[in-house]
């Protein structure tokens, strides 16, 4: 053997030693990259659990028949045809729910719902912003006169402005 090939004792504990900071050095990171992998999903999961609570639609949707009104336009005669249907979050107590419709104040509703449009004027109601702030009246309208069934959107399913 030659006088360099030799091994001795202390060669091999440093060998030993630096195999095992090694060792321990990727065990810390790979911990510590998973944990941080880890965290990071839950919080993913959280936030779209979060999201998917706030964006799901109302529990219920009632269809109402169809609304025909004139419209507030002074200088000539405009109607509005309408059919709406209301998201609501909740049913009044005693509803049956396979029936919605029959159990709800509908005269009320109704009556919410043609004091509203009955103001509108036809230019308003063709453009896109007109129909969103007529929802938006909507809603405000039918959660004041109607609060327990807790209206929380409207469907237009027929919408036809005659000028």
């Amino acid at each position: 053997m030659s006088p360099g090939s030799e091994v001795g004792p202390a060669q091999v504990q440093k060998k030993s030693t630096a195999s095992r900071v090694i060792g321990m050095l990727v065990l810390v990171l790979a911990l510590g990259g998973g944990s941080a992998w880890f965290v990071q999903q839950h919080e993913r999961t959280t936030v779209a659990a979060k999201d998917s609570d706030s964006s799901t639609g109302p529990k219920y949707v009632v269809h109402l028949e169809g609304f025909t009104v004139n419209l507030a336009d002074p200088e000539e005669t405009h109607f509005l045809r309408t059919t709406i249907d209301l998201g609501i979050d909740h049913l009044p107590n005693g509803t049956d729910k396979d029936k919605p419709a029959q159990s709800l104040p509908i005269p009320r509703i109704r009556d919410s719902i043609l004091s509203v449009l009955t103001q509108c004027k036809a230019d308003e109601l063709l453009t896109t912003e007109g129909k969103t702030q007529l929802k938006k009246n909507l809603i405000a309208a039918l959660n004041k006169s109607v609060p327990e069934i807790g209206v929380r959107e409207i469907y237009f399913t027929e919408f036809l402005v005659q000028r």
